[in-house]
């Protein structure tokens, strides 16, 4: 077990060591859409890259969750199978509608592992951005 200070170290040099093995400019938040963001995640039991639609106005959070899910097929072309939950509640109570794909088994405090997540992490946002840059225009248009 490690100490906050400790845990909140390892996760520093984790994507510290992260960005050094894989130097790239990911879209992340740069989409071009308010509040339509890729993630990053990685906890002490999993990783996850996730496509959030954070908007408040539940009709706009509604209308790009259903243009991304009228992809569907050609999306898990992309990045295989994924998760999806049109009214996902984060830790803070906001409720998104969240896009997912998880690898379990691995650990962000755990070095060992780290190899496997930063592979899976660069495999799966790679999948994310080829289709959103594919289909950019037919999502942004709501």
């Amino acid at each position: 077990m490690f100490s906050k200070q400790e845990a909140q170290q390892l996760k520093k040099e984790f994507w510290t060591a992260f960005g050094k093995s894989f130097p790239r400019k990911w879209i992340l938040y740069d989409t071009k859409v308010k509040d339509f963001s890729f993630k990053f995640n990685a906890d002490n039991k999993k990783a996850e890259v996730s496509l959030d639609i954070e908007m408040r106005d539940e009709v706009y959070r509604d209308a790009y969750y259903n243009k991304i899910w009228s992809l569907e097929d050609i999306l898990k072309d992309f990045i295989g199978d994924f998760h999806k939950e049109e009214f996902y509640t984060l830790e803070s109570g906001k409720v998104i509608s969240r896009i997912w794909v998880e690898k379990d088994g691995v650990s962000v405090f755990n070095k060992n592992s780290w190899q496997q997540i930063f592979e899976f992490f660069v495999e799966k946002m790679d999948g994310f951005e080829r289709f959103y840059y594919e289909y950019e225009d037919f999502i942004k248009d709501v």
